[in-house]
């Protein structure tokens, strides 16, 4: 043992490279592990059997003979510790340092992620934007119609309970509504064609029925079922209402032909009213509603028997005018059109407002026209007339 322990000196003093200690290193623990083998061999039976407890741990100094605690001349391979520096690697001692980082990226501090607690504050928001159209914010925007109380009643029928409405300023403000629910009703009250039974209507400051005449001039109205003077020619009419509006004669003729470009009538105005089409007419209406350049549009389905190209220059007319201040109300039964064309709505069912403010509030997560049918009382189902499965012929 002593002469080994003197080889493993001289061997640690004499190599230079990591390589050559680790080879030499196992040869010195083959002929370790051989001169512990011989020593137990020769060992007394008694001796053998009285130190049982440390032969397993004679035996084990082959597998770690790093401290070899064989006998007591282990201490010395203590100086071998230094080569136990470079069978580190062998030994994978310093993979076990590598699994010390393993705790250092160990996830559990990377539940740091649970911030994904904060996303959920953020979600909350979403939330609320969702919501938000439900609680719309107040307009500031001053009101060039007020109308409050408004009511009338044929008999024991009442056309319009009460109705209060509130149009800003530079806007397209639709009203919507079944048959009968008191559309040209009301449309008709709010412009001074009809008084009403009860309620107020404020245009720009003035009172319809108190001051009418400084209400009026500020209002274009195209009503329904309008009766014009249809033995003059469409010129004839248009400057006929602009000279009555107050116009000097040659404003007229100029607005004239800048409206008939625009509406597609230059070669109708020459023509008798009685002539027109029902297109033509509505068209006709519009223009003479228009060519004093009222700070209001009052308009009741003036999309009626209008075609579609014509409709598409009325409505760009109608934004070219409220883009630079006016205002239009009117009504119709287009949802689409209304949904497009309108910055408000209001819905009317049986002379009551059930629902008003701007068509993305009203409508909701919706369309306009599922809004509509829901509060107009839905579909009727339709039963029986099994008479039109046949034919009379």
């Amino acid at each position: 043992m002593r002469a080994l322990r003197v080889d493993l000196i001289d061997t640690v003093e004499s190599v230079d490279t990591a390589e050559n200690i680790l080879a030499k290193f196992d040869v010195l623990i083959d002929k370790l592990e051989a001169q512990t083998d011989k020593d137990a061999r020769e060992a007394d039976a008694a001796q053998q059997a009285a130190k049982s407890a440390s032969t397993p741990a004679a035996k084990k100094p082959a597998a770690a003979p790093k401290p070899t605690a064989a006998s007591k001349p282990a201490s010395a391979p203590k100086p071998a510790s230094a080569p136990k520096q470079a069978p580190a690697p062998k030994q994978a001692s310093a993979p076990k340092q590598a699994s010390a980082p393993k705790q250092a990226a160990a996830p559990k501090p990377v539940p740091a992620p649970k911030p994904t607690a904060a996303p959920k504050a953020a979600a909350t928001p979403k939330r609320r934007a969702a919501t938000s159209p439900r609680k719309e914010a107040p307009d500031t925007r001053e009101k060039i119609l007020q109308v409050t109380g408004l009511a009338k009643h044929f008999g024991d029928t009442t056309a319009v309970a009460g109705i209060d409405l509130s149009v800003s300023a530079g806007t397209i403000f639709g009203i919507v509504g079944p048959n009968g629910a008191g559309k040209t009703t009301t449309l008709s009250m709010i412009t001074g064609l009809l008084r009403p039974d009860t309620g107020t209507v404020i245009v720009h400051g003035s009172n319809v029925w108190q001051d009418p005449a400084a209400a009026k001039r500020q209002m274009g109205v195209l009503p329904d079922r309008l009766r014009l003077f249809d033995r003059l020619t469409g010129s004839q009419l248009l400057f006929y209402v602009g000279v009555l509006r107050g116009l000097p004669a040659a404003t007229v003729r100029e607005r004239m032909a800048q409206l008939a470009s625009s509406f597609g009538l230059e070669d109708a105005l020459s023509r008798l009213v009685a002539d027109y089409s029902a297109g033509m007419t509505k068209k006709l209406s519009l223009a003479a509603a228009l060519i004093h350049s009222p700070r209001m549009l009052v308009l009741d389905e003036p999309f009626e028997s209008v075609d579609p190209v014509s409709a598409t220059n009325v409505i760009e007319v109608l934004k070219k005018y409220v883009a630079a201040g006016g205002t239009v109300v009117l009504s119709s039964h287009s949802m689409d059109l209304i949904e497009r064309v309108c910055d408000s709505v209001a819905i009317i069912v049986d002379g009551a407002v059930l629902a008003t403010g701007s068509v993305h509030h009203v409508r909701g997560d919706g369309t306009l026209e599922e809004k509509f049918v829901e509060l107009a009382g839905g579909h009727t189902s339709v039963e029986g007339m099994e008479w039109l499965h046949s034919f009379s012929d």
